[in-house]
């Protein structure tokens, strides 16, 4: 076996989607986990699948730490060895940030265990197999919520920006293992055209675009893109955090 191998979580759709086929396409094979849509998953592994890659489909709920073993295990049964995890798995509870009542102690705690607790959990499955590899990355897909306290919810911020923190001490923690973390910003595509209605959708999309230095809002191609660089390029970063928002961090003075 001489192809490199990587896991990606949330692989059926979107930016995982997308990831997954990229790395097919060079030469990657790829453990595709999804938490309920593996029909879009085993489609997501056909298309990979022409691209020379063998893959396997995975149901796993990463907030559950049991999947994020079973995941690590069967990806290590199929191939025998690993050499980067994509923690791209998320979710989220769309509520206006005022809403305060909107949030409960459980919406929070689930977004926690998902987007925080699931990654560091993955990790720390992975993290035997990846030090066996030439070029161990991890890439944990946070968000500019996560920066700038923005986004679908007060929790999804926080849970977020808590990602981004972790990133920074594992990084430190765990060498030679690269830990990095990328933060986009409004992501074109079904997630949030589905979470925000299309009208609000097409609205935020035109405002955010109207208003950052470039002009523009990202599309999970463009993400993937940055995720292989980490994984692939980037052989001094570690402890990083990338913004792919056009800008919208730098405000508007």
């Amino acid at each position: 076996m001489t192809k490199p191998v990587a896991i990606v979580t949330g692989g059926s759709r979107g930016v995982g989607a997308e990831v997954s086929k990229l790395l097919a396409s060079k030469g990657w094979n790829i453990a595709i986990t999804c938490s309920s849509s593996i029909e879009a998953a085993n489609e997501v592994s056909k298309e990979c699948e022409t691209l020379g890659a063998e893959t396997i489909v995975l149901k796993a709920d990463v907030s559950q730490p049991e999947s994020c073993a079973q995941t690590v295990n069967e990806t290590l049964k199929k191939w025998g060895k690993l050499d980067a995890l994509i923690n791209n798995a998320g979710t989220t509870k769309f509520n206006a940030h005022d809403n305060l009542d909107g949030l409960s102690k459980d919406d929070f705690l689930g977004l926690y265990a998902t987007n925080t607790v699931g990654p560091y959990m993955m990790i720390k499955e992975a993290r035997e197999s990846l030090l066996k590899s030439d070029n161990p990355s991890v890439v944990n897909v946070a968000s500019i919520a996560g920066v700038l306290g923005i986004g679908s919810s007060v929790a999804y911020a926080a849970s977020k920006g808590a990602l981004i923190n972790m990133t920074k001490s594992l990084a430190r923690a765990l060498g030679p293992i690269r830990i990095n973390a990328i933060c986009p910003g409004f992501i074109q595509g079904d997630w949030l055209k589905n979470g925000l209605g299309e009208e609000t959708y097409e609205f935020v999309k035109k405002s955010t675009e109207d208003s950052v230095p470039l002009n523009l809002t990202c599309t999970a191609e463009q993400v993937a893109e940055t995720i292989c660089y980490f994984i692939e390029s980037g052989s001094t970063i570690t402890g990083e955090t990338l913004l792919l928002d056009g800008g919208m961090h730098l405000g508007n003075y």
